[in-house]
């Protein structure tokens, strides 16, 4: 099973995906590609896996990565090959990914649950971005720009979360994920002797 779980910056996504990564044992964060320089305590494939741009373009030519995307000068990718071993080793993936992954990942076909992150209002993402004490008044208006960007792609999605409560929001996803537990799709991976019954 893969999730998808996208939302604008301070929309409280790294907080649900800790959450959720707690609670469910069977799942496993996507570890992406990167060309950027490792930063001090970001450890080689656990936060990222840090290639060259040589080694990156490499792997868009053949087709390695489900998505790919061009973020501040550098490359980031999420491999296939890495996708599908870590499934073989019984792993569920779940992909803190943004709108122009969840297009790709979706250009190619690929199943899983697609869930969108969304903020109570444009005023209250603001105050949260603000809260931070992090961003300056250029970069606070990129971010709110880029979040009116990515939330005009709600309906690409199969399930909208709206924060308005982080603890009913990391229990709403929690639902989610337990409700897609039960699909079709995934009931006939735990019992293929449903196929042979006519």
């Amino acid at each position: 099973m893969r999730i998808f779980l996208s939302g604008p910056s301070g929309v409280g996504k790294s907080t649900i995906i800790s959450s959720i990564l707690e609670r469910n044992s069977d799942f496993i964060l996507s570890v992406s590609y990167t060309t950027r320089p490792a930063r001090k305590q970001e450890i080689e494939g656990k936060d990222y896996f840090f290639i060259t741009r040589e080694q990156f373009e490499k792997m868009i030519d053949k087709g390695a990565f489900l998505e790919w995307a061009h973020v501040h000068n550098h490359l980031y990718g999420t491999s296939l090959a890495w996708i599908k071993s870590e499934e073989q080793k019984g792993f569920h993936v779940l992909f803190d990914i943004d709108v122009q992954g969840v297009e790709q990942a979706k250009e190619k076909g690929t199943s899983g649950c697609f869930i969108f992150i969304i903020p109570p209002s444009m005023d209250e993402l603001s105050m949260r971005l603000g809260k931070r004490g992090t961003e300056n008044e250029y970069t606070m208006k990129t971010r709110l720009d880029n979040a009116r960007n990515e939330l005009t792609a709600w309906n690409k999605y199969d399930f909208l979360v709206v924060n308005d409560n982080i603890d009913k929001a990391i229990q709403d996803i929690q639902s989610i994920i337990d409700a897609c537990r039960c699909s079709k799709n995934e009931a006939i991976k735990r019992l293929p002797w449903l196929l042979k019954i006519a």
